[in-house]
This record gives structure tokens, C-alpha cells and sequence, in this order.
């Protein structure tokens, strides 16, 4: 393609924090160019999210930008075009990234060493999800947890995104999950061959206590916030682990950021002065990218490499065109999406 040509194409913008109305979908003409060390990326598709949700609410605190930016926290592409001193990448080369803003687009330029190479012939829909969803569930797995076969997990939100990532891993590793979720999500957990706990009409702590015979599960994995996360403590077995990576609920209205708070403080404080062998961490993917930047690299190649060996099957609730995002934000914020929605790219 000629790099001087007037090529047309889209991205998504966030005009100002807000709800879903301030995305705004901007028509580009001409390809923008790789300064050295860069390469221009065709984007294919774009992962969404709750992250997204707060990101254009202003409430993510990772992001420090101000209106107008793009957001997307991560896409799967294929290399375009080169920046002068770029050896280790071609044009054709099918990549992946996370860069917490400016994946709705359809091409962007970002900086060569941060891109991790895929192999070929990947769905793109499903690649995307390897990037934020799975890696942070693999990660809170095998990273934050020592876990075993047969070992009992709990997941909150799993019928979303990481959640049913978090299903199917579990899965793979051979691990007896337990999962919350609205009764509308109960099948899509049943399908990972997982347990639901429908969290409207029971107690989870008591299903968990029923169902493990009061022994209590090894980790559990929440997103919702600090009340929550002292109801999955008390959920663990002896020298079991409390994963936190979120506060949805904060976000939601359902908690205030007292209570929050007291849950940090618990979460990192004061529980782990508690001589009851049980650990509580809070994960964050970006940060931890940040410190250990080959780990996360390594981690994502090795789930692009099960993807491609047919071992996964993400939960794709649908793939949607990029213009389309207002829409799917839209359904983000009222929690009805089962699995993942994942953004076309690749077409205007």
C-alpha cells in the first residue's frame, strides 16, 4: 500500500468523561507514520470492557490522560509498515498489545518492543481476548496463586470477561470452580464445567461451605470490591489466597469509597498480620507488565500458543463493527454481555 496515499480510515475518540454518548467516531485520511523504533499496526480487532467503561468515565486511575484520546486497552493486528531501525519485525507479522488507550482504531504506530509476535492463522476475535482477559486470569492463577489439580477456586462476575477466562483456565489446570454469577450467565458456566452460585438468591459463603464440606477454597478471585473481598476471605481454605483486581461495585453505585477503603485496608494490611496462613494480594495487569515486562510476554505467547493448538475457546459474546462501539459500551455498563464483545477493526 502506498504510505502517501489519502487512505481513509476510522478510530474512536472519547470527547470528554461521561457515559457511552461521548464516543465519537472520527474519520482519518492518510495513514499516520512510524518514527524510528515504531511500526504502524492495521488493527483487527479491539478488546472491550468494564476497564474501557471506566477508563471513559475518568475513573481509571492508570490512565492520567485528559479528553479527547482513544481509548481500547488492547487490539491484535498485523504489522504495516516499519520505522527506521526495526529488525525484529516484518511487515505481515500478526502482533498483539496492551496499551490500556488507543486500541479502537484502525491503524495506530506504537513503539516495536512493545509488541508481542503471534503465530498465524489465529481467529482474530479470539486472539484479542488471549491479551487483557486471559492473561490476567492466567496470571492471577499461576502467578499470584500455588495452586494444584482438584484444588476448589472461586470466581465472582464469571460470566464476563476475565471471569470466563478464569472458567476455562481453570479448567485446563484441571481445578474444580466455583462461579457467581446472574442466572441469565448460569449456562455459559456450566458450559467451562463449572459450578454457578447464582449471587442474587444464595449466600455464597454458605455454598462454598456446603460444597466443600467446610474446608473452603483455595483462591478466590474478585472484582467487585471491599465488602466483597472480606466475604471471599472468609471463603478460603488454610493457606489459601484472596486474588482483589477490581471494585466494580465502587463504579456501580453498590459501594462508597469508605467502604472501599476499609477493604484495602484489610486487604493489605490487616489480614496479613492474621496467623491463619491465608494470603490476600491485589492484582493489577499494567502494573505488573511494568515491573516484569518479559513475564508478561512470556505469558501471552504461551496463551497464543494454546489458542492456536486449539486448546481454548474464549467466550466471543459477539464481534461487533468499530464504529459500533457507543453501542457495546452501552451494554457494558448494564452487565448484560455473557463472555466477551469484541471490536471489528478491519472493516469501516
Amino acid at each position: 500500500m502506498d504510505a502517501n496515499s489519502p487512505v481513509h480510515w476510522q478510530r474512536v475518540e472519547v470527547s470528554r468523561f461521561g457515559g457511552p454518548e461521548v464516543l465519537q467516531v472520527i474519520d482519518e485520511q492518510g495513514l499516520p507514520q512510524p518514527g524510528p523504533g515504531q511500526v504502524r499496526v492495521r488493527v483487527l480487532t479491539a478488546g472491550t470492557g468494564f476497564t474501557d467503561t471506566i477508563i471513559r468515565q475518568g475513573q481509571y486511575v492508570d490512565v492520567k490522560d485528559k479528553p479527547p484520546f482513544t481509548p481500547g486497552y488492547d487490539y491484535f493486528g498485523v504489522v504495516d509498515a516499519l520505522g527506521a531501525g526495526v529488525t525484529d519485525l516484518a511487515p505481515g507479522d500478526f502482533v498483539a498489545e496492551m496499551p490500556v488507550i488507543g486500541g479502537y482504531a484502525q491503524y495506530l504506530c506504537t513503539d516495536a518492543e512493545r509488541l508481542v509476535r503471534c503465530p498465524a492463522g489465529l481467529d482474530p476475535a479470539a486472539a484479542v481476548c488471549m491479551i487483557l482477559s486471559y492473561t490476567t486470569a492466567y496470571q492471577m492463577l499461576t502467578r499470584e496463586c500455588s495452586l494444584s489439580a482438584g484444588d476448589a477456586i472461586l470466581v465472582h462476575a464469571a460470566g464476563g470477561a476475565v471471569g470466563t477466562a478464569l472458567l476455562e483456565l481453570g479448567r485446563e489446570l484441571g481445578l474444580q470452580v466455583f462461579g457467581t454469577a446472574s442466572a441469565g450467565k448460569h449456562e455459559l458456566v456450566r458450559s467451562f464445567d463449572a459450578t454457578p452460585i447464582d449471587y442474587r438468591n444464595e449466600k455464597f459463603e454458605a455454598v462454598i461451605a456446603r460444597e466443600t464440606g467446610g474446608q473452603g477454597v483455595k483462591a478466590a478471585f474478585d472484582t467487585l470490591g471491599g465488602a466483597s473481598w472480606s466475604r471471599s476471605y472468609r471463603c478460603l481454605a488454610r493457606g489459601g489466597t484472596l486474588v482483589a483486581f477490581g471494585a466494580l461495585q465502587l463504579t456501580t453505585g453498590e459501594e462508597k469509597l469508605p467502604g472501599l477503603l476499609w477493604g484495602f485496608a484489610k486487604l493489605l494490611a490487616l489480614w496479613p498480620l492474621l496467623p491463619d496462613s491465608r494470603r490476600s494480594v491485589f492484582y493489577n495487569i499494567q502494573r505488573r507488565r511494568q515491573k516484569l515486562p518479559e513475564e508478561f510476554r512470556e505469558d501471552l505467547s504461551t496463551l497464543m500458543q494454546w489458542l492456536a493448538e486449539g486448546r481454548l475457546q474464549p467466550a466471543v459474546a459477539a464481534v461487533r463493527p468499530l464504529r459500533e462501539a457507543p453501542d457495546v459500551h452501552r451494554q457494558i455498563d448494564t452487565g448484560s454481555i455473557a463472555g466477551k464483545v469484541v471490536l471489528d477493526c478491519s472493516a469501516s
